[in-house]
């Protein structure tokens, strides 16, 4: 009887520390954001995380902005790595005090947040989060 629970809770053990280990491929919800819209903001890079599973781009918008909506610092959300790297990024893209505009879809809630559609470099190259397309996201 021993011998049996043994086995048991070492096949137990071992079910467990396999889906521990096996990479999660959960999706992330882009739902708190509002994909319909497109709103501009230019200012300057505070910061640049070109990470998985998610890069950011810490932009703040001075008050001079053409959109007073838009002043204040904001947390501009991407795409992973291996999918921001197919559009052209890298790791040093962008450097904190480099100017950026960023055209973004905002936050259902208001808050200062947005997820990236593309990024606009001083010569005027775009830079997309993502080859997939929103159908808000036409030009």
């Amino acid at each position: 009887m021993k011998t049996k629970q043994a086995i048991l809770s070492l096949m137990a053990v071992t079910g467990a520390l396999f889906f521990a280990a096996r990479p999660a491929l959960a999706h992330h919800s882009r739902a708190m954001f509002d994909v319909a819209k497109n709103i501009t903001y230019t200012g300057v890079v505070d910061e640049y995380q070109f990470q998985n599973p998610h890069s950011h781009i810490i932009i703040t918008v001075g008050p001079e902005a053409k959109d007073p909506s838009t002043v204040g610092t904001w947390d501009i959300e991407a795409s992973s790595i291996n999918i921001m790297v197919d559009q052209g990024w890298n790791r040093t893209t962008y450097k904190p005090g480099d100017p950026i505009t960023v055209v973004a879809h905002p936050m259902k809630n208001g808050s200062k947040g947005a997820l990236l559609f593309y990024a606009i470099k001083p010569d005027g190259t775009r830079l997309y989060r993502a080859q997939h397309r929103y159908a808000s996201e036409a030009e």
